[in-house]
């Protein structure tokens, strides 16, 4: 099976990026959680963050804060949750190592399990929105 994630990494996928270097990128979830839903993977394709070194898995997640600070204010959100999952048995569902970054808002609640799929302009206006404020 194809890594969708590769993919996008290798322009066969559109996505909504947000934040990219040279080992990192961020973009909108597809699917959110809720408004501002994003995910930040390495670019090297690891199955699951056991598969990396100490220093990639310290890499990856010091990016965090600044793209969820970002978030935070592009989306008007109170608070966020951060997720990481490993292996089908802990519903990873993309078999690449990402780290979901869910804001919350006060009237909304923590709900995890529904979604509102958004259209490609309202992923695009907020991701431009966060990259602008990445910048």
């Amino acid at each position: 099976m194809a890594c969708i994630f590769c993919e996008i990494l290798g322009g066969g996928r559109e996505a909504n990026f947000l934040y990219e270097d040279k080992h990192h990128v961020a973009f909108l979830d597809k699917y959110p959680i809720d408004v501002g839903h994003a995910l930040v993977i390495p670019r090297r394709h690891y199955e699951r963050i056991t598969d990396m070194g100490p220093q990639a898995v310290g890499d990856l997640f010091s990016i965090v804060p600044k793209i969820a600070n970002a978030i935070l204010e592009a989306a008007g959100a109170d608070a966020f949750s951060l997720g990481q999952n490993n292996g089908r048995a802990a519903k990873q569902i993309i078999p690449h190592v990402h780290i979901h970054i869910i804001p919350r808002y006060n009237n909304k609640g923590t709900v995890w399990t529904k979604r509102r799929i958004p259209n490609n302009d309202e992923l695009f206006e907020l991701a431009s929105k966060i990259k602008g404020l990445l910048t």
